[in-house]
């Protein structure tokens, strides 16, 4: 079965704690012996598979959690608190991590459209979610299998990596939360494309007028159509995508000041107030708290 040939491949790979690059570009698998609890993070557009152990992602106070039996599908940069809460040396978590491409994945979005394969009608659209999970078929699991199979020649990654990552994203936006993944790729999604600029922009002045004015909408269909899509205000995205990021990186070394500057605080009180306000503890207590590795909160 595809799926026990990919485990048996992400474990004999991933001998280390954290995150292990494959040799294809995007393509990341991980490793975790150790319970690591819900913290800050930001997940990138992205695609997680579990094929030991699970993980739980938290967004906005919906809880998700996903295994062997369901991956994780997150179109758009969110705010979330992420963690494996179960994982020990006995029951280690094994997974792999694979960036969605944005140009890639519109693409294939557009041609699935021009082909007659239009997105069905969801009510409520991308209402309340921010990100999906969806059940391993075989499509998925036989694709995945074919990319890390690669992994081992570095000619036949350099030759071949890119259509079997290509076959992978099509399966993904053919499968359960296909439809979901293709209106945040769509070239029409408005609120998608925000989302981007603000994650890409996060250490300049962002407000919400221009937010609205980027999308080409109202500031109240803007706010509106946002929410649906985030579950969060525009406002309170921003924060979190802020704070957040300046947690990561705190655990990862950086100091307070620079971690607030680079997110976008001119004020360090400012910063160290909302800071407190949303994890309970001052930045600089958060940095001395931290004892795991930073990259397993994606």
């Amino acid at each position: 079965m595809s799926k026990d040939q990919i485990r048996q491949l992400i474990q004999n790979n991933a001998t280390q704690e954290g995150l292990t690059g494959t040799g294809i570009d995007g393509v990341r698998l991980f490793r975790a012996t150790q319970a690591i609890p819900c913290v800050p993070a930001v997940y990138e557009p992205s695609v997680i598979a579990i094929v030991s152990g699970a993980k739980e992602a938290v967004l906005d106070g919906h809880r998700y959690i996903y295994d062997d039996s369901r991956y994780m599908c997150c179109p758009m940069s969110m705010p979330v608190k992420a963690g494996t809460p179960t994982a020990s040396a006995e029951s280690p978590l094994y997974g792999v991590i694979i960036s969605l491409d944005k140009r890639v994945m519109t693409e294939l979005s557009m041609e699935m459209e021009n082909t007659g394969n239009v997105i069905p009608e969801v009510k409520g659209g991308l209402r309340a979610q921010g990100i999906r999970l969806a059940a391993w078929d075989d499509a998925f699991a036989d694709a995945l299998l074919r990319l890390l199979q690669l992994g081992g020649n570095p000619a036949d990654t350099a030759i071949l990596g890119e259509a079997r990552l290509r076959e992978l994203y099509y399966a993904i936006l053919k499968g359960e939360a296909g439809s979901f993944a293709r209106q945040a790729f769509g070239a029409g999604n408005a609120i998608a494309r925000s989302i981007a600029h603000v994650s890409s922009h996060l250490d300049a002045p962002i407000s919400i007028d221009d937010m609205a004015s980027r999308a080409g909408m109202s500031r109240a269909a803007f706010h509106r159509k946002f929410k649906q899509v985030t579950t969060m205000a525009p406002i309170q995205f921003v924060k979190s995508m802020r704070l957040n990021n300046a947690a990561m990186k705190i655990a990862g070394g950086m100091s307070v000041n620079e971690a607030a500057v680079d997110v976008g605080y001119v004020s360090p009180s400012q910063f160290s107030r909302e800071f407190r306000r949303m994890y309970g503890q001052s930045p600089r207590q958060w940095g001395d708290a931290q004892q795991f590795p930073v990259e397993m909160g994606q």
